[in-house]
C-alpha cells in the first residue's frame, strides 16, 4: 500500500512546435528523433539512390541534404517535424516530389487536406498540421496560368509529407508523451515503425483517409468517445446548457421554476425523455440517471455536487472528451485477452474476455495525497490469507500518531511490532515502548498484521510486478463501497468482490473451484498461487467514458490531471490560416 509519486509533474520533453513521436517496437522506449538519426537514415538510403530524373529532384535533394547537415528544415516559416523520416522517404523516391506531377497536385494531396479538415473528430487541432497553409499553397498550385515557381512545389511537398507523418504519429501514440506528465507512467507504447510504408501506399493509391484511419486506436471505446465528442459539439451549436441557481432546491410535490429549469437541463443530454411532460416521477428518475452517469450519490436530490455537475460548462465537457481521446492513444493497441482494467476516477474494475466485459466491481482508489499510479502490468499471483507488512510511510504517518495519542491502539488493532525490518528481527511488546515521546525520525520498527479479520488486506490480495508496491486487495471496510466517491486508500486498490476476481482469474484452473478457494481460506494459512499465464492489468485514468449503448459518463478529476494534460496539449501552438 505504498503511495504513488505525487507533487509537481516533470517538465515536458517533446518539442512544443511539433510533438512528433515515432517509437520503436520495444515497450517503454521512445525513439529519439534528431539530426544524427536523420543523417543515418538519409545516408543509408541516398547512397544507393539512382540518378534523379525529375526536374525538381536536384533542388529537393539539396534542401534535404542541407536539412540533415543543419538539423532543421523550414518551409514557408514552418518547421518540419518529421526530420528523422523525411530524408529516407525522399531518398527512396530519388528525390522526386510525392504529392504532385507535371499536371499539378495529385488526388492524394486533396485527400490529405480533406482528412485534416475532419481531425477535430479525434479531438485534434487541424491547424497543428498547417491546414490553413496547405489550403493556400494548393490554391496557388491549382490557380492556373504560368507554372508554379519551384519553391512552391517543394514547400508544398515537404509540408504535406510532414503533415501525414505528424498526424500518423499523433493518432498512433498521442501528441504528448505520458511519461513526461506522470512520473509513474510505465506503459510502453507498442508502436511499429510503419509510417513510411503507409505514406507511400497512401500516395500511390490515393487512399489517404484509409491509411491514416488505421493509426487510430482499434479499441471500441475510442470510437465511442469520438461519437460522443461529435454529439456534444452538436449540443454546443444548439447553445449553452441551462444553468440552475447555486442555491436551487427541490421539494417533493412542489412544482415551480426550478423544476422547469431542471427539466430543460436534463432534456438537453437525453436524461429526461421528450414528451415526459410534468411527470414528477419521470423528473426524479431523470435526475438519478444524470447522477449515476456522473459518479454521484443517486438520491434524486439537488445537492451541492449534483448542482456543480449540472452547471459544469459545456465547453469543459467537450474538452474532457478530447483529453480522454488522447489518453486512449497512449495505450497499447493490444490490451490482452483476457485482461483487467481499473479506471481510477470511475472507481471500478472490469474484466474482459473474448472482447466482452464479463466481470464488474467497485473499487476504492488512492486519495489525493497518496495517488494510485497509472501503469500496465501482468497480474501473476493470488495470495489467500495474506499477512501485511505495513509500509514505513503508512506506519510513520498514519499509525504512529494514533499510537502516540493512545498507546494501547496497536494491541487492540492486532499490530505486531518488530525491532527492525530484517528476517531475524525480535518481536517487541508494544506496551513497553514509549509511544508518546517517539518521533517519526526515531521510528525504527517494523509493523505487521497476521492474517485474519483484523488484517487491512482482507482475505485475498492480487500481485503484479511494479515499482510502487501497489496491488489489489480485499478489505474489511466494506461500507466504503457504498459511497459514490471512493478515494480513500493509500495507493493500493481495494476491490469489492475479491473472491469473484479470484474465480475469474482461475476459471480454467482446478484451484479456482469454489471448494478449493474455500479450503484455502478455511486453512487460516497464507497460500500464494502463481497463475500459469499472467493476466494483463491496466490501471487507467479516464475522466470520461462511453458505454456500449452510448451512455456518456463523466467522472470527477480526482487527482487534477485534466488541467495538466490540457496545458501540455496547448503548448503546441495552433497555426492560423
Amino acid at each position: 500500500m505504498i503511495p504513488a509519486h505525487g507533487g509537481k509533474p516533470p517538465a515536458l520533453s517533446f518539442r512544443p512546435s511539433c510533438g512528433f513521436r515515432p517509437a520503436t517496437r520495444s515497450r517503454g522506449v521512445l525513439f529519439r528523433s534528431g539530426v544524427a538519426l536523420a543523417a543515418l537514415a538519409f545516408a543509408a538510403v541516398s547512397s544507393i539512390a539512382a540518378a534523379a530524373a525529375h526536374p525538381l529532384a536536384a533542388e529537393m535533394r539539396a534542401r534535404v541534404e542541407s536539412a540533415v547537415a543543419s538539423g532543421s528544415l523550414h518551409c514557408r516559416g514552418e518547421m518540419i517535424c518529421g526530420l528523422s523520416l523525411l530524408p529516407s522517404f525522399y531518398a527512396r523516391r530519388d528525390f522526386a516530389p510525392a504529392w504532385s506531377d507535371a499536371r499539378g497536385p495529385l488526388p492524394a494531396a486533396r485527400a490529405l487536406v480533406a482528412f485534416l479538415e475532419e481531425v477535430e473528430e479525434d479531438g485534434l487541432d487541424p491547424q497543428a498540421y498547417r491546414l490553413g497553409l496547405l489550403r493556400e499553397l494548393l490554391r496557388l498550385m491549382e490557380a492556373g496560368g504560368p507554372p508554379p515557381e519551384a519553391g512552391l512545389v517543394t514547400d508544398l511537398d515537404f509540408l504535406l509529407t510532414d503533415a501525414f507523418l505528424l498526424l500518423a504519429s499523433h493518432l498512433r501514440a498521442g501528441r504528448v508523451n505520458p511519461a513526461t506528465l506522470h512520473g509513474e507512467w510505465v506503459v510502453g507504447i507498442e508502436h511499429a515503425g510503419d509510417f513510411l510504408p503507409a505514406l507511400e501506399q497512401a500516395i500511390e493509391t490515393g487512399e489517404v483517409a484509409t491509411r491514416l484511419a488505421a493509426f487510430r486506436p482499434p479499441h471500441p471505446e475510442y470510437a465511442r468517445l469520438r461519437a460522443a465528442l461529435s454529439r456534444y459539439r452538436g449540443f454546443e451549436r444548439e447553445g449553452p446548457f441551462p444553468v440552475l441557481p447555486e442555491q436551487a432546491r427541490r421539494r417533493e410535490g412542489e412544482a415551480g421554476a426550478i423544476d422547469e429549469l431542471l427539466r430543460a437541463r436534463l432534456r438537453r443530454e437525453g436524461d429526461l425523455p421528450p414528451g415526459s411532460g410534468e411527470d414528477e416521477q419521470a423528473l426524479e428518475e431523470a435526475l438519478q440517471r444524470f447522477q449515476e452517469r456522473h459518479g454521484l450519490d443517486v438520491d434524486g436530490r439537488l445537492g451541492r455536487r449534483t448542482l456543480q455537475a449540472l452547471n459544469f460548462p459545456l465547453p469543459a465537457r467537450i474538452r474532457a472528451l478530447e483529453l480522454n481521446l488522447e489518453r486512449w492513444r497512449w495505450l497499447p493497441r493490444e490490451l490482452g485477452d483476457p485482461h483487467l482494467r481499473v479506471n481510477i476516477p470511475g472507481f471500478d474494475l472490469v474484466g474482459f474476455a473474448g472482447g466482452a466485459a464479463g466481470l464488474h466491481m467497485r473499487v476504492v482508489a488512492g486519495r489525493e495525497v497518496r495517488r494510485t499510479p497509472v501503469f500496465s502490468s501482468g497480474l501473476d499471483r493470488i495470495v489467500f490469507n495474506p499477512d501485511w507488512n505495513i509500509p514505513r510511510r503508512i506506519a510513520v504517518e498514519d499509525i504512529l500518531p494514533k499510537a502516540r495519542r493512545d498507546p494501547g491502539y496497536l494491541q487492540r488493532d492486532k499490530i505486531r511490532v518488530f525491532e527492525h525490518g530484517g528476517p531475524e528481527a525480535v518481536e517487541l511488546d508494544p506496551a513497553r515502548i514509549d509511544w508518546p515521546n517517539l518521533s517519526p525520525r526515531d521510528f525504527r520498527f517494523r509493523l505487521m498484521k497476521d492474517p485474519g479479520p483484523h488484517n487491512d488486506l482482507g482475505r485475498v490480495k492480487f500481485l503484479f510486478p511494479n515499482p510502487f508496491a501497489v496491488y489489489l486487495h480485499d478489505t474489511p471496510a466494506r461500507a466504503l463501497f457504498s459511497r459514490a466517491r471512493r478515494g480513500f486508500s493509500s495507493g493500493c486498490i481495494r476491490i469489492e468482490k475479491p473472491l469473484a476476481l479470484a474465480a475469474w482469474l482461475l476459471a480454467e484452473d482446478p484451484r479456482g473451484s469454489p471448494e478449493a478457494i474455500e479450503a484455502f481460506l478455511a486453512s487460516g494459512r497464507t497460500h500464494t498461487l502463481r497463475l500459469k499465464v499472467p493476466v494483463p492489468l491496466h490501471l487507467l485514468y479516464m475522466t470520461a467514458a462511453v458505454d456500449p449503448d452510448g451512455t456518456v459518463r463523466f467522472f470527477e478529476d480526482l487527482y487534477g490531471r485534466d488541467p495538466v494534460l490540457d496545458r501540455a496539449l496547448r503548448q503546441t501552438p495552433s497555426r492560423r490560416p
